[in-house]
């Protein structure tokens, strides 16, 4: 007899707790090997093929393509030990193994379409025995994450949504014992706007509060607050009278990689006191030199490897600004590894993967992993610990043609070093006025790790190492 068994979405590391279904690689009827993709995910972080434990034909599927669903969420069923004619065999049991890269040594078995043990289940069903629910719902009958807020269980008081008239008055609903909410963003996002979350039922699954419910009770309490009568101000004797309604307009989600930057810059901004200095430097020598190292054969080095391999040997001699900061134990932490962090822009948004070991690598291997790490980051595909653990961060703006800007630093990093385009510019050289290369530098900085004179030895030996590269032969 076949046993149904549940997929949740697992924890896919890193502290994230949310994703959002991209594509369904298998439909209901399919058989499934273990560990076979079934489903791609976007996370804040990244893309992911998430595969399944358990071997057999899927009975439903949870969530439509664009749904964002919450760790612990049903992904999928599948029916284990169905018989069916052309039966593969496959273990009863589940590999266990919850992410790309672990899985079994064999193939995946190839999809086949076969009819569902259950004759109840559907493509957004229950499994056999189970209650059937439509395509708004989840498995025990509560709107899916991400459903429209007409359909979830329950709404705050205040204006219903899309209408203009006020709802009826409710009591509030407290709940006993603790919130269903799983999510540290959601118990923040609520705390830092005096949410009380035992108000409020959530529209995941088991009631879970999700993101959305917060912000949905969020925007209720506002259009409320907005909409109590006032006493009419006095009209103006002349002049036209101007409508105090915002003006409507697009409507974007911050949500993936966008909201991702989005939380992480504003607690940047919220926690570190930065401040930001910066000194133009004559890059004409550097140039030389790495064109010269070019001429000499060998693989290619990149202008991007150089500035990082300048950046190492300043952090070495300046190691307050490669720390981090532990309010709790007011200590400042002084990392022994540099972990260097650099800026890519690509059509999901800003990401900023990491180069290990940075200081333990030589011009070649780091322009080898700038490579690398950059093609992954265009093609959607780097891991969650490819882009956490950075120590330090290059920015290189300059690739879109400005000459400067005021960096926020990657939390919970201490500085982030800023270079601009590099263009002639008029330059007193050796007493002479010439036209030399020069690019502006700028480090934006944790006041609380240093103060304005290890921030300016540290951008000066930058500088320096820029304006006559052999100073860098002194850390070889």
């Amino acid at each position: 007899m076949a046993q149904v068994l549940e997929f949740k979405l697992p924890d896919l590391g890193e502290g994230l707790t949310e994703a959002e279904i991209v594509r369904w690689l298998v439909e209901v009827g399919d058989v499934v090997a273990i560990d076979q993709p079934v489903v791609e995910v976007e996370t804040a972080k990244a893309m992911v093929e998430v595969p399944c434990p358990y071997g057999g034909v899927v009975t439903a599927r949870f969530g439509e393509e664009g749904t964002e669903l919450p760790v612990g969420a049903p992904l999928l069923t599948v029916a284990v030990g169905a018989p069916s004619p052309d039966a593969s065999g496959e273990d009863s049991e589940g590999s266990g193994n919850v992410l790309v890269g672990y899985g079994t040594s064999e193939a995946p078995a190839r999809r086949r379409r076969v009819r569902p043990a259950a004759p109840n289940a559907g493509t957004n069903g229950s499994p056999s025995g189970g209650t059937h629910t439509g395509p708004g719902a989840a498995p025990n009958g509560a709107p899916r994450a991400g459903a429209p807020h007409a359909e979830r269980v329950a709404r705050p008081v205040g204006t219903a949504a899309g209408h203009g008239t006020e709802a009826p008055p409710a009591e509030p609903v407290h709940q006993d014992g603790p919130v269903p909410v799983i999510s540290p963003l959601v118990r923040r996002l609520a705390r830092e706007n005096g949410l009380d979350l035992r108000e409020l039922h959530g529209s995941g699954p088991d009631g879970l509060i999700l993101r959305a419910d917060v912000e949905y009770a969020l925007r209720a309490a506002e259009t409320r607050r907005t909409a109590q009568p006032t006493a009419p101000a006095p009209a103006p004797a002349q002049g036209p009278i101007r409508s105090s309604a915002s003006a409507a307009g697009i409507r974007v989600p911050l949500k993936g990689v966008r909201g991702a930057v989005a939380d992480k810059l504003s607690r940047s901004r919220r926690e570190i006191p930065d401040a930001t200095c910066w000194v133009d430097a004559d890059a004409t020598e550097l140039m030389r030199a790495r064109t010269a190292m070019n001429a000499a054969g060998g693989p290619k080095i990149s202008l991007l490897a150089l500035l990082a391999r300048i950046c190492t040997a300043a952090l070495a001699r300046f190691p307050e600004l490669n720390s981090t900061v532990d309010m709790e134990a007011r200590e400042v932490v002084q990392l022994e590894q540099v972990h260097l962090g650099f800026a890519a822009q690509t059509e999901r948004g800003l990401v900023v993967p990491v180069v290990r070991d940075a200081h333990a690598r030589d011009a070649e291997s780091l322009t080898a992993e700038f490579a690398r790490l950059t093609e992954a980051a265009r093609a959607g595909t780097l891991t969650p610990a490819e882009l956490t653990g950075g120590t330090f961060t290059l920015n290189n703006y300059g690739v879109f043609g400005v000459d400067g800007s005021t960096p926020i630093i990657n939390h919970p990093e201490a500085a982030m070093l800023g270079v601009g385009r590099i263009i002639p510019k008029p330059w007193v050289h050796e007493g002479e006025l010439a036209v030399r290369q020069v690019v502006e530098l700028a480090l934006t900085f944790d006041h609380r790790v240093c103060d304005g004179g290890t921030a300016g030895g540290f951008l000066r030996h930058v500088a320096d190492c820029v304006e006559n590269p052999a100073v860098l032969l002194r850390t070889l």
